[in-house]
């Protein structure tokens, strides 16, 4: 029995080490006068991307991988919604492509990062999995991916595989310092818009919100006992140019009710930039419909 318990220790032994060492490309270090400054992940040739979230404001950078390599880098984006930047580099290789993992809870995963001059690998266990959700900045990332294991903040921002060598994404720091990761899918999302714009578009009307009380006659007529006062509204947004006014309440944004204006945010996603929207307006004692143009959301 002992003998059998050795070799299966040494078979998921070696099995690690294996996964460890396809990975191990994958991993960069990110540097600015000259010092550690976080993990990323280089996704394809020339670009790593990194939790935007740890990356401090930056223009350029000194990129390192495992073999020692060095690469001039400059930001190409980032995007707060979803916790990604991108960084551009000028020569480095074509990473093996990993396929795209689905998580399953109570799965081994490997999380990698940049630990002064060498790579880091923690081993811990898929915790939960939820489904898709929207940050505070109004981004969605498809899966919600919480790892049991700790993490160095030096470290967050590198490659996140399963058992099987599969990517999972790249690791961030979430409330409490609970590990997440940014699902593969998500990080796909987004590049392209990072690599050309340097931003993720999203949509925009114009408005600064506060919840409020519908008032209680009126609760049967708007059918919702909450609503979102407008408290200003941005001269030439989208919602002025509808004829929305301060003082209004907005009950509903594309005939969803919205009780937060977390809730308008992740109704504007970057599909909806350019398209008309029904807005549902109690004024004056009255429900009334109007229609705006979504915009993009201004930089800054």
């Amino acid at each position: 029995m002992a003998e059998i318990v050795q070799d299966v220790l040494s078979g998921l032994s070696e099995a690690l080490v294996e996964r460890v060492r396809r990975a191990q490309p994958l991993v960069a270090r990110i540097e600015t006068a000259g010092r550690l400054i976080r993990s990323g992940t280089l996704w394809h040739k020339d670009v790593v991307v990194a939790s935007e979230q740890a990356l401090p404001e930056i223009d350029e950078a000194k990129v390192t991988l495992v073999d020692g390599s060095t690469f001039s880098a400059r930001l190409a984006g980032r995007d707060p919604g979803t916790n990604v930047a991108v960084l551009k580099l000028d020569g480095s290789p074509d990473p093996a492509r990993l396929p795209a993992a689905e998580p399953n809870p109570g799965a081994l995963a490997l999380a990698f990062g940049a630990d002064g001059g060498e790579v880091s690998v923690r081993l811990g266990i898929v915790q939960s999995i939820g489904p898709a959700w929207h940050s505070r900045a109004g981004g969605r990332i498809d899966r919600r991916i919480t790892l049991d294991m700790t993490l160095r903040e030096q470290e967050e921002g590198g490659p996140v595989l399963d058992a099987g060598g599969g990517l999972l994404g790249i690791s961030t720091l979430g409330p409490r310092r609970r590990v997440l990761v940014i699902p593969t899918t998500t990080v796909e999302g987004v590049l392209g818009p990072l690599l050309s714009k340097g931003r993720v578009e999203r949509g925009w009307l114009g408005l600064a919100l506060q919840p409020v009380l519908v008032p209680e006659g009126m609760q049967p007529e708007a059918r919702q006992p909450r609503g979102l006062m407008i408290m200003g509204v941005a001269k030439g947004g989208p919602a002025a140019e509808a004829g929305v006014l301060t003082g209004d309440i907005l009950l509903t944004v594309g005939g969803e009710s919205v009780g937060r204006p977390a809730f308008v945010a992740q109704r504007l996603g970057p599909e909806l930039v350019g398209q008309p929207i029904e807005l549902r307006l109690l004024r004056a004692g009255k429900v009334l419909s109007l229609r705006a143009t979504v915009a993009a959301r201004p930089p800054g």
